[in-house]
């Protein structure tokens, strides 16, 4: 028992620190977010030139090659965007923030600097360039006339999650590659499969009952159709507890093996970058 409330007070403690140092994280936001596009002509458009050129492509081929119809009386490119603007987000920030410690290791050097955060930077930067692409999905369902409701500000609610999600993950991944370079690629690869097992281009009820608990336990399943939710079917963010406390549930467990795994190793990251 004393084990476990000294464990749970080390988390307060990291959690703290962390919001202690928001303004450090602000700066920082600010400065990747401008060198991440200096020197380059076009600049920021080429932080989602290749997501909607890859979105054009998709839509091109399931569209007019497949014939894709309308789901559900949704315009296909509609629906398809709906799943791949969370999608983009956690695949772009997942993949830069595995490499974000070797990447700044000028930084982890340092020992007063608080590595932890750098995670958080790339987060946050990359959540520029969500919000650019949640204005063209918003732009594309006006054109569409599909009604604006309260449900639309449940994105928030959804995006946070997401965030926080992707920072244990990035706690774990970022970790471990400072000594296993091969995480990177093995997590590159985990990302063009995850693509496929998430129900981003095709709909879900296609399945079994028995494939669709199974599908259900990817946590990207829960995002994905949210923000569906939240846009086309208008569908509260409570719509289903069981899943909503699932991926909450794995969030937490997440979160907790990622800062104690960057605990452990943070001593040792020095030494190896």
């Amino acid at each position: 028992m004393t084990r476990l409330l000294k464990l749970l007070e080390g988390i307060f403690l990291f959690v703290k620190d962390i919001y202690q140092k928001r303004y450090t994280i602000y700066e920082l936001t600010k400065r990747d977010f401008k060198t991440l596009y200096s020197g380059s002509i076009l600049g920021l458009t080429w932080s989602f030139l290749q997501p909607l050129a890859m979105t054009g492509v998709l839509w091109f081929v399931f569209s007019k090659g497949f014939r894709a119809l309308p789901v559900e009386n949704v315009p296909f490119i509609v629906w398809m965007l709906s799943g791949l603007v969370p999608w983009y987000f956690f695949s772009n920030c997942l993949a830069t923030n595995t490499n974000v410690l070797v990447e700044y290791g000028y930084l982890v050097k340092k020992t007063n600097f608080r590595v932890s955060l750098l995670p958080i930077v790339k987060i946050l930067s990359a959540l520029i360039v969500h919000g650019i692409f949640l204005l063209i999905l918003l732009f594309l369902m006006l054109i569409y006339r599909i009604p604006v409701t309260w449900h639309w500000l449940q994105i928030v609610y959804y995006s946070a999650a997401l965030m926080l999600f992707l920072l244990g993950l990035s706690w774990i991944t970022s970790s471990i590659n400072v000594f296993l370079k091969d995480i990177a690629q093995i997590i590159n690869i985990l990302i063009q499969f995850g693509f496929w097992l998430t129900p981003i281009l095709w709909d879900y009820h296609i399945l079994p009952k028995p494939y669709e608990i199974i599908l259900k336990l990817n946590p990207l399943f829960y995002i994905v159709q949210g923000y569906r939710n939240a846009f086309i079917y208008q569908t509260p963010f409570w719509w289903n507890p069981k899943l909503t406390i699932y991926f909450w549930g794995i969030t937490a467990v997440t979160l907790c093996a990622g800062i104690l795994i960057y605990k452990r190793l943070r001593p040792h990251f020095a030494d190896v970058i």
